[in-house]
Formats: structure tokens, sequence, C-alpha cells
């Protein structure tokens, strides 16, 4: 269990440590010279089950609340501490209100100089406690009297007693999910090198392991590991850890940092949250000035509401957060915000969405995902946030917003994606389903408006079905799609051409006849085909009739026209597509070159050119200044399949 002190300056916090533990958490020269606590402070107290108790000593001065903040992220139980001749000062509130917009929830009250005051004043200062804690998750906490200055005193042996009873009882954080410890301090060793502390938030770390530095994103590796102030191979959540890393020198990593799994590296300056507001603060208005405390890091940013009115004290409501400056965070995360002059706590909530968006904020279907999002948070359930992700969310992203490696078994009734570095993009069935009606409608309704067109090539079906598709990002779920319904033959393929299976295009018994003489003769002339006053010489026919008839056929996707009066056999145009593809893999830029596409083929450079161009025009192909490069979306399927 770690313990965190709240409370006034010179209430005696440090010296109750001291007492409680036998450690000095004052060990700054200024801190020793001035009589008051600056910086953080740790102590550690062996408990009887074998397990260690662990103290983060705050300071109490109004000019260091910032590292206060720091210092109460992760801690299990609050141990609040009141002077009897002060009694319940400033400080105590803002402590007290800062624990509570944390959401610890345990705590117990030190009434510390309890020797130099009557027991009439005693009893008042403990009605002043309870008031304050009446409203508060730590209502009926325990007040123990004490004197620290003296060692055997009887009400520090009693709370030392308590708080080792609390520990032991206390549940074990659960240990799931990718490691985060939050940096509070880093320093070297002689011989050691780089030591960096703080609390693990989640996850375990074993050494050997290696973790990434959250602002640099440099790789490094645990040497070794002190958890609780004892030597480990491992150090788990809920643990005051130190962990000796190789790769990164002391100089690199300060306070606000993050040690922590590569998996969860994605930082962000604009977060959605649940906001609760003091009631004691003025009322929040667009664009207001916060400084904003969010795991040990502290940073300023702006407030954008997402209702039209301000946000009346003692509320709670969604706001968006945007910060000046990077943080790592993830949903269900803590954070404090204080007011532009950094004097005054205003507000304290729940990160929801880390990676907000900066437009359509505000839009009912952003706000249906947002409470997808707290139900990841409460329950960890990914069924509603993944049917809320209406173009799917990547397996790697859902990592990140959960915290968690995913298993199979958490997401169920999903379909699954691969896509690029072994990633997957995960969709729910329903909306698998919905995309799949709109890709098929959509054809239906093309097929009705030009029924002697043999389709539409995949790039423009996309265009037309799914326009909010079109970013290269969405490039697995559309080719996805198409696969999928290829392979249950709601679609069928011919050449570049995307159709319906029942769709054709009827002949005449005349047309018939002469397309049985014509498509032979083109397709046995292989890469230089007859032209149309050619085939229709050789056979007798009018050239009009041939030109009309190639050009059905063509519609059906029997032959391709490639220029006018110029059609291709699709077995020669699938050879064609295949010598392209071979070109650009042997190209390190993957282009295909008009001279190299001319000697593959054996033809001239301005019939390359032509077949080339024509690759661009149905979209198998793109006209990149003097090369063509293939579409990664669109794959040529064989029409003699």
């Amino acid at each position: 269990m770690i313990i965190g002190t709240a409370g006034h300056i010179d209430h005696g916090k440090t010296t109750l440590v001291r007492a409680l533990t036998g450690v000095e958490t004052d060990r700054l020269k200024e801190e020793k010279a001035r009589g008051i606590s600056i910086e953080l402070g740790y102590a550690y107290s062996p408990l009887p089950n074998g397990d260690v108790l662990g103290i983060i000593d705050v300071p109490g001065h109004e000019k260091f609340v910032h590292t206060m903040a720091a210092g109460a992220v992760g801690i299990d139980h609050a141990l609040l501490v009141v002077a009897a001749d002060d009694g319940v000062m400033p400080q105590t509130i803002e402590h007290l209100e800062i624990l509570q917009l944390l959401g610890v929830k345990r705590g117990t009250v030190a009434l510390t100089k309890a020797d130099r005051v009557l027991p009439e004043r005693l009893a008042d200062v403990r009605r002043e406690i309870n008031a304050i804690l009446s409203v508060t998750a730590l209502a009926d906490s325990p007040i123990f009297e004490t004197n620290a200055a003296q060692a055997d005193n009887a009400g520090v042996q009693a709370l030392r007693e308590h708080l080792h009873v609390q520990a032991q009882m206390m549940t074990a954080r659960p240990q799931g999910g990718l490691f985060r410890l939050a940096v509070d301090r880093a320093f070297t060793l002689p011989g050691q090198g780089t030591v960096v502390t703080g609390t693990v938030f989640n996850g375990q770390v074993k050494v050997g392991d290696t973790l990434v530095h959250s602002a640099s994103g440099q790789a490094v590796r645990v040497r070794s590991i002190h958890a609780q102030n004892q030597s480990s191979d491992v150090g788990v959540a809920g643990q005051r850890c130190a962990l000796n890393i190789a790769g990164l020198a002391k100089e690199d990593i300060e306070r606000g940092d993050w040690i922590m799994d590569a998996h969860l590296l994605q930082a962000t300056d604009r977060m959605d949250i649940h906001l609760h507001l003091l009631s004691e603060a003025p009322a929040l208005a667009q664009w207001t000035a916060v400084h904003a405390h969010l795991g040990t890091k502290r940073t300023t940013g702006h407030i954008a509401l997402l209702q039209d009115t301000a946000i009346e004290p003692g509320t709670e409501t969604r706001v968006q957060l945007v910060l000046d400056a990077p943080v790592l965070t993830l949903p269900g995360d803590r954070l404090i915000l204080r007011n532009a002059q950094a004097s005054r706590t205003i507000a304290g909530g729940m990160v929801l969405d880390p990676y907000a968006p900066a437009r359509k904020r505000r839009s009912p279907e952003r706000m249906a995902y947002l409470d997808a999002l707290e139900q990841l948070i409460t329950r960890q359930d990914f069924s509603a946030l993944i049917a809320q992700a209406p173009h799917g969310i990547a397996r790697s992203q859902l990592m990140r917003l959960s915290g968690h490696a995913l298993s199979d078994n958490g997401i169920s009734h999903t379909i699954q994606l691969p896509t690029a570095n072994g990633d997957a993009l995960l969709i729910g069935e329903q909306r698998w389903q919905q995309l799949q009606a709109q890709v098929f409608e959509s054809l239906s309704r093309f097929h009705e408006k030009s029924p002697d067109e043999p389709g539409v090539n995949a790039a423009r079906l996309r265009r037309m079905a799914l326009p909010g598709l079109q970013h290269a990002s969405y490039d697995a779920l559309y080719q996805g799609l198409i696969d999928s319904l290829l392979m249950q033959k709601q679609l069928s393929s011919t050449g570049a051409w995307l159709h319906l299976p029942q769709h054709s295009v009827q002949l005449s018994s005349a047309e018939q006849t002469l397309a049985e003489k014509l498509l032979p003769a083109i397709t046995e002339a292989r890469f230089d085909p007859p032209w149309v006053r050619d085939l229709a010489s050789d056979h007798s026919a009018g050239e009009e009739v041939v030109r009309q008839l190639l050009k059905k056929l063509s519609r059906q996707g029997l032959v391709f026209q490639v220029v006018k009066d110029l059609f291709y056999a699709p077995e020669r145009m699938d050879e064609l597509a295949a010598l392209s593809a071979e070109i650009a893999a042997q190209n390190p830029n993957s282009e295909i070159e008009a001279r190299a596409f001319r000697d593959a083929t054996g033809l001239g450079r301005k019939r390359a050119i032509q077949i080339l161009e024509f690759f661009d025009r149905i979209g198998y192909t793109r006209r990149v200044r003097d090369a063509h490069l293939l579409r990664p979306d669109v794959q040529w399927k064989s029409s003699v399949l």
C-alpha cells in the first residue's frame, strides 16, 4: 500500500512520517534550513506479513501544491494531517479537495501536536475535521491524536498499528495491463547509472524488459528494480519502484515523464474529460485558461466547452481539454485543474478520450462514442466502443485506450482485417454488414442506370458507395469489404470491372455470330490486335457494325478498348497487367516506366504508352510525372478464372 500525506504547512507531516518510520524525508539543504518540505519525500516501513508500506510525504505550502498533486497521484490511502493548535487551514481544504478529485476513497486523520492544547480544543478540532470530511469519500475516517515529537507516543503507536492493519487488509491492485510508471524523480548512482522512481500505474515490469521513455520515444532496458525499497526481480501496479535503466541519461528525464510499454506510446494535446467543477470555484466559460496536473506532469491549457452555456460551480459535465504541450494518458486517468494563476484548485476530472477531435466534438455520434469509452473504463467492455467506431478501430488503438493487451476472447462478434505492421482493423459485425450493403446497393443502382456498362472499377465504386472512406487509412477496410463480397459471390469481377453476378449485356443472334469470329482474331494477335477497319475488312462486315459490336462486348468485359478502334482480349490484358506488376516489383520505387514496359511487351513506344494510359484510365495504375504506379487498393482479377 502507498500512503500519501496531506495537510497545511507546518502541521507536522514530515515529523509524523519520521515518527512512524524512522526515516527523515526532508533531504534537501534548503528544506533543512527553512524547516519546511519543498520536494516530495519517501519513507518505507516493513509489515508483519513481509510486505512493505510506502509513504509519500508532500509539501504543505500553497506555492508547492503542484508538487503535492504530483505526489498524491496513484496513492491508495490518504493520511490527512491537522495540527491541533491551528485546526483546519486553507491547504487542509485544498489538499482534501485534490484527494477527492483524484478518487482517493480511503484515509486516516492524524491530529498532531495534541499535547499543546487543552481537551476542549481537541474536541473542537475533531468537530471541524468531521465536518469537512462528512461530504467526502473520507467521511468517518478514524482520527488519531498524536505527539510526533515523542517517539514512544501512544497516539503514534496506535496510528502506526492502524496503518499496518489497513495495508495488510488492502486488496492488491490488478497487475494486468501494459506497464506504466509515472516518473517523479530521476538521478544517477555511481557504478549503476540512471535511476528513475515513481508509482507503477499499470502492469508489471521485470529485470531485462525493454520499455520506452515517453518524452523521447527512446528504448530503455531495465537493469535492476527496487520495489517498495527492496531489491526485486519484478515491480507491479500499486508499488513505488526505482528502475535502474540503460539507454538514457538522467538529464533527458524529468518529472512528468513516463517509462512505459511501447504499445502505449502516443502523445496527445487534446482530450475529452469528465469534469467536476468545485462548488467554491468560479463558473467556467469557453476557453478558460487552466493549469493541468496529469500523472506527475504539470502543463497549461484551455477548456473547450461541449455545451452552449458556462459550467456552473458544483456541477459535473464533459469538456474538451486543449493543452499547450503533449502528454501521455489513458482513459480513466485522473487529473487536477487549477486556475490560470496556479493559485487555486478549481476542478478535477477523469480522462475519457485522450485523442479527441477538434471538429464535431459536440455531435450525437461523438457523445455516443464517449458513452462507450465510459463503459470501457468501468467494465473493460470493448463491444460498445467497437460498435461506435463507424469505420472500425485499429487493434493497436484499442490497446492504447484500454491499457491492456487484447485477447480474441475479449473482442467477440468483431471482424478483424489485417493491416500494415502486424496491426489489424476491428469493426463490429453489424457495422460490417451495413457497409457491405452500401457497396451492394450502390452497384445495383449503377447497373439500373447504365445497363450496357460492364461494371465499375474498384476505385470508382469506393467513391460511389463509401465517400467518407477515401483516405488511405481506410484501404484495408475497403479491400476487406470487396474481398468478402467476392468470396460470398455477392460481387463478381471481370478484368478491372466489378459487377453483380447476374449482370450481363445481351447480344442478338447476328451479333453473337459475328462476335464468334472477331474475338478469336483479337485473342490470337496477342499484344498487337487488328484495328476495327482491319477486322471489318477481314470478315466482310461494315466498319461501324464492328465498332459498335466491340463496344458492346467491351461493356460486357469480353474485350477492352485501349484507344478508339483498338480492342484487346481479356486474356491479353491479364498478361499485360501481370507484366506491369512484375516491372513495378523490380523497381525500388514501384514505378512502371514506358521504356521498361515497351521492352517487356515487344511493342513500340506509342502502343506501350497507350496501354499504360488505359491502365491509368480504368484505375489500375495512376500517373506520377513520367511513370505509372500500381494503386494499392486495386487488384486485377482475371476474367477467365
